[in-house]
C-alpha cells in the first residue's frame, strides 16, 4: 500500500523535479530571459508611475500644509490683535478706574478746601463791594461839597437856610450860642440880626464870630448839646446814612 502511495502520487502532490526547468537548458533559460524583462519593465513602470503619484500627492500635501499654515497664522494675527484690543480695552479700563479713583480722593481733600476758598471770595467780594461803595458815596459828598461852597460863595444868604434850622432845632433852651465864620457874620448880619430877635423872645440868644467855623455853615450850643450846621457835618452825616 504504501509502495503504491509512492508510485501513484495524488494530484495535490507536487510535480516530480523533472518537471521543473532545468537552467542548463537552452529553452529554460530563453524563457527566463523574457520572463525578467517583462517583469522589470513592468516593475519599471509602476514604479515611475507610483513616484509621479508620491510626488503629486507630496506638493498636494506641502500646498495642504501651507494652507493651514497661513490658516494657522492668520487665526493666530487676529487672537493676538484681539487679545491686543480686549488688553488695551482692559489697560485703558484699569487706568479710567485709577484715575477715577485719584480724582475722587484729590476731590475729597479738595473739597473743604475749595469751600473755604469760595466763602473767602465771597467775603472778600463782599468787602470791596464795602469799599467801594463808601468810596464812592465819599466822592460823591466831596464833589457836592465844592459845588454848595461855590454856591455859597456867590450866594452867601443860602447859609440863611441852615442857620434857621439851627435856631428852631435850639428853641426853648435857656442859654443859646450862635457860631458864624465872620466873614458871613458881616455880609449877613441883618438878617441874622432879625433870626435872633425872633428867636430871643423864647430866651436869651449870643452870637459869636467864630473864625473856626467853616465858611457858610454854624454851630448852635445850648446846655443839652451842639447841633452842627457846617457843611462837612452835613456831608459826613449823609456819608454815613447811605454807607
Amino acid at each position: 500500500m504504501k509502495d503504491e502511495c509512492l508510485t501513484n502520487p495524488s494530484p495535490l502532490t507536487p510535480r516530480p523535479q523533472s518537471l521543473i526547468p532545468n537552467p542548463s537548458s537552452p529553452m529554460s533559460t530563453i524563457i527566463k530571459a523574457s520572463d525578467r524583462n517583462r517583469a522589470i519593465q513592468g516593475v519599471a513602470f509602476n514604479f515611475d508611475d507610483m513616484a509621479e503619484k508620491a510626488r503629486q500627492y507630496l506638493e498636494q500635501v506641502r500646498a495642504e500644509a501651507a494652507k493651514m499654515l497661513a490658516a494657522a497664522r492668520r487665526k493666530a494675527q487676529q487672537e493676538a490683535a484681539r487679545a491686543e484690543a480686549e488688553g488695551r480695552r482692559a489697560g485703558e479700563a484699569a487706568a479710567a478706574e485709577i484715575v477715577e479713583r485719584q480724582l475722587a480722593r484729590q476731590l475729597t481733600t479738595l473739597m473743604p478746601a475749595l469751600r473755604q476758598a469760595v466763602v473767602a471770595i465771597e467775603h472778600a467780594k463782599q468787602a470791596w463791594l464795602c469799599h467801594w461803595e463808601k468810596s464812592a458815596i465819599h466822592v460823591a459828598a466831596a464833589i457836592a461839597g465844592r459845588l454848595v461852597r461855590r454856591e455859597l460863595t456867590a450866594h452867601p444868604e443860602i447859609a440863611l437856610e441852615s442857620i434857621r434850622q439851627a435856631l428852631e432845632l435850639a428853641a426853648g433852651s435857656t442859654e443859646i450860642r450862635l457860631h458864624l465864620q465872620p466873614a458871613d457874620y458881616q455880609t449877613l448880619r441883618p438878617q441874622v440880626d432879625a433870626l435872633v430877635r425872633e428867636i430871643s423872645a423864647l430866651g436869651p440868644l449870643e452870637v459869636i464870630a467864630d473864625p473856626q467855623v467853616s465858611p457858610g455853615g454854624c454851630r448852635v450850643e445850648t446846655r443839652f448839646g451842639v447841633i452842627d450846621q457846617q457843611l462837612e457835618a452835613q456831608l459826613a452825616r449823609i456819608e454815613e446814612e447811605l454807607a
